[in-house]
Order: structure tokens, then C-alpha cells, then sequence
């Protein structure tokens, strides 16, 4: 008859003990960057939408206008321009809410490119330094 292996209590108080070791080291240095981590997102975001507009504009040849928004990207756009060539399913699941639960802004034409895409923040007004700085398709390098 085999016997069955597995681990001493020992064992198992050893792992405990290193992985609660490395959760006090790495916990405090993850909660201290929340506002960045937020901002982090906010890019990756706004690149995503950039990216599905313009795959939007090669199928349609123009972007949608600030009033069908990016809702276009989602379901089928109404009024003008039209989107003749609309892909069936969309560009996008859904439209995301940025980081702070607010919708992206969104103008077209946009005063810094074709199109500008942006949030405002984590105070939700234009301006502001840190976290309460406006982020948008014109400033991701920053």
C-alpha cells in the first residue's frame, strides 16, 4: 500500500512566513501610488480609444463628430458623418470611464490634433497639477 505524501506543518509555515514577509514589503510601495497607478491607466486607456478611432477613421474615412461621440464605437453612429463602413460589432465592448469614474471628453475637431481625448482628473476641472492634471491624447508623454 502507497502511503500518501504531502507537506509537514513545518513546511507550510515556512511559505506562510516568506509570502507574508514579501506582502509587508511590496504592499506599503503599491499603496503609496494610487494616484499614479490611476493616471498609469488613464494613458493606457486613451491610447486605446486613439487606437479604435483611428482603425474608426480607416473604415470610414473621418472620425465621428464631438456630438455622435464615442459612443461610435460601441454601436452604429447616427446623423453626420456617416459611418457607411461601420464595423459589425464595433470598435469596442464599451466605452470606458476613466479612472476617477468619469466619462473621457472627447471634441472633434480638436483645438490640439483632429481630435482631442481627454480626462480631466482626479478634481474633474480643466488644470491642475499631479493628480488633479488634465491627461489627454496631446500630453502622454508627460
Amino acid at each position: 500500500m502507497k502511503q500518501a505524501r504531502g507537506f509537514t506543518l513545518i513546511e507550510v509555515m515556512v511559505v506562510v512566513a516568506i509570502l507574508a514577509t514579501l506582502a509587508a514589503l511590496v504592499v506599503p510601495r503599491i499603496m503609496d501610488r494610487p494616484d499614479e497607478a490611476r493616471m498609469v491607466k488613464a494613458r493606457q486607456d486613451i491610447r486605446g480609444l486613439e487606437a479604435a478611432l483611428n482603425l474608426y477613421k480607416l473604415d470610414n474615412f473621418v472620425y465621428p463628430s464631438t456630438d455622435q461621440g464615442l459612443e461610435a464605437l460601441v454601436k452604429r453612429p447616427q446623423g453626420q458623418p456617416a459611418a457607411p463602413n461601420w464595423k459589425d460589432g464595433g470598435y469596442l465592448s464599451h466605452v470606458p470611464k476613466d479612472p476617477w469614474k468619469q466619462p473621457y471628453h472627447y471634441l472633434q475637431p480638436g483645438e490640439k490634433g483632429p481630435f482631442d481625448l481627454y480626462t480631466l482628473g482626479a478634481d474633474g476641472r480643466e488644470g491642475g497639477e499631479g493628480p488633479n492634471k488634465d491627461i489627454g491624447n496631446w500630453n502622454m508623454e508627460e
